[in-house]
């Protein structure tokens, strides 16, 4: 029976691959974005579905879940991957810059997962896969608030596959290192390969690095609660 996934923030970055990879791979995707309409509707092109909406929002977010299952019936898979950075001394971040991050990185995953939940738990099978980061791991300066939200998805990641376990429902996360992706605009060409000297594999990774994993992810059956690192041995 084919399996249903959405994947947040998915027009763009690693959720791009991610989706591509998944719909190669006879995964049925439903694929949110919010801003980037244009970039959405080239995926139509593999067969996925796209769904607007602003996942900051509870509303929007239920709008997402109640358009698979009355579509599709069922939800095998949620891939929390919305995610916004910031580049910015710590001192210099506003409120608004807190609430943004948090609210985009950490508040979506908390909402969409809980809205989900009911329709997993009743079929007794799920698997939940949360896009994290090496700074939810180790920490980034500069890049305060965007740690600490990815930080949060670490904990709520580990925190809830405990609770979902009798359910038969999986929850991992993947933190990936720096991957190739607009997000590292930020970066100038001398701190990109500055960077790629510090990782032991001398080279920056790919988005379909990280498809690969939650693919794996998705077939297994064992494997919860964890954090899995991604990032060429730049950090352990």
């Amino acid at each position: 029976m084919e399996k249903i996934a959405i994947i947040t923030g998915a027009s763009k970055g690693i959720g791009r691959e991610i989706a591509k990879y998944l719909a190669k791979n006879g995964i049925k995707i439903i694929a949110g974005y919010n801003k980037s309409k244009e970039e959405a509707k080239q995926l139509q092109e593999y067969g996925i579905d796209i769904i607007k909406a602003d996942i900051t929002k509870r509303e929007e977010a239920k709008k997402i879940i109640q358009y698979t299952l009355e579509k599709y019936k069922k939800i095998d898979i949620l891939i929390n991957n919305a995610g916004i950075s910031e580049y910015k001394i710590y001192t210099e971040e506003t409120d608004e810059d807190f609430h943004k991050i948090i609210n985009t990185n950490l508040y979506s995953a908390f909402v969409m997962t809980q809205e989900l939940l009911p329709s997993m738990i009743q079929n007794k099978n799920g698997c939940i896969i949360n896009i994290s980061s090496i700074w939810g791991c180790i920490g980034a300066s500069m890049e305060v608030l965007y740690s600490a939200s990815k930080a949060g998805i670490n904990g709520l990641t580990k925190a809830l596959a405990k609770e979902l376990g009798p359910s038969n429902i999986r929850v991992n996360a993947i933190a990936p290192g720096i991957i190739n992706t607009s997000m590292n605009q930020k970066f100038t060409k001398q701190e990109l390969k500055q960077i790629q000297e510090e990782i032991p594999l001398e080279k920056i990774g790919d988005p379909q690095d990280i498809a690969k994993c939650v693919k794996w992810l998705i077939e297994d059956s064992y494997t919860t609660g964890q954090i899995i690192q991604i990032n060429g041995g730049w950090a352990t």
